[in-house]
């Protein structure tokens, strides 16, 4: 019998999405509540100790970080989404925690508000894609074909730079050929469709040109 679980939400949040997609795929019934993180509701900051989503409200207690979530509901849940071994998990945490960083990398491409900025962000992106594309001798996901949670990790990820490609070439997918494959294919999987509305890009797009930003500036 699985507790009564309840997600609180951002349409755009990358982290909140590793936790939905991490829901679909163990079709784990769980109610989901949107907030705007530009008007945070005050039971919200009541609630959240660092103020961020997602928040996972399990029989009214709360749990946050994304990472952390996904786990216990993968713990909760028959057919783990984690490797069985001990030293293929870790590995998998670790390359989790650098998709968190790679995430923080992304915010701060978006957010730079000079070409040379940018350019030094654009180029330290790439970097870190070369890194994980060394990373990667399975396909279609990161160690073959069962799905796992890193998995969860990296689509939201993917979808940011499916965007930049939209507005310009920045030179992401030249040099990676391995993690365009495993791009293409968590792009494909329902979980990963589900887990965004279908207006996605558009409220992305509408997001990113508010910013006073580099990038602001070039998308049409």
């Amino acid at each position: 019998m699985l507790p009564k679980l309840k997600l609180i939400s951002h349409t755009l949040c990358p982290y909140v999405q590793r936790s939905l997609i991490t829901v679909l795929e163990k079709q784990i019934p769980c109610d989901r509540e949107y907030i705007d993180l530009a008007n945070k509701p005050d039971w919200f900051l009541k609630i959240s100790p660092l103020g961020r989503v997602p928040l996972l409200l399990v029989d009214g207690e709360v749990l946050f970080e994304s990472a952390v979530i996904c786990e216990y509901l993968d713990e909760i849940t028959p057919d783990s989404l984690h490797p069985e071994d001990a030293l293929t998990k870790a590995k998998h945490r670790s390359w989790i925690e650098f998709g968190s960083n790679l995430l923080t990398k992304i915010a701060g491409f978006y957010a730079a508000k000079d070409q040379e900025t940018f350019e030094a962000k654009r180029l330290d992106l790439i970097a870190n894609l070369e890194l994980l594309e060394a990373q990667l001798d399975a396909q279609p996901y990161f160690t073959g074909e069962k799905f796992s949670l890193i998995d969860a990790v990296y689509a939201p990820i993917f979808r940011y730079f499916v965007a930049f490609d939209r507005y310009q070439n920045f030179g992401f997918s030249d040099r990676t050929p391995k993690v365009n494959a495993w791009r293409e294919a968590l792009l494909q999987r329902p979980s990963v469709q589900q887990a965004v509305a279908e207006n996605y890009y558009e409220l992305l797009d509408e997001f990113l040109k508010k910013r006073n930003s580099y990038l602001a500036e070039l998308i049409k």
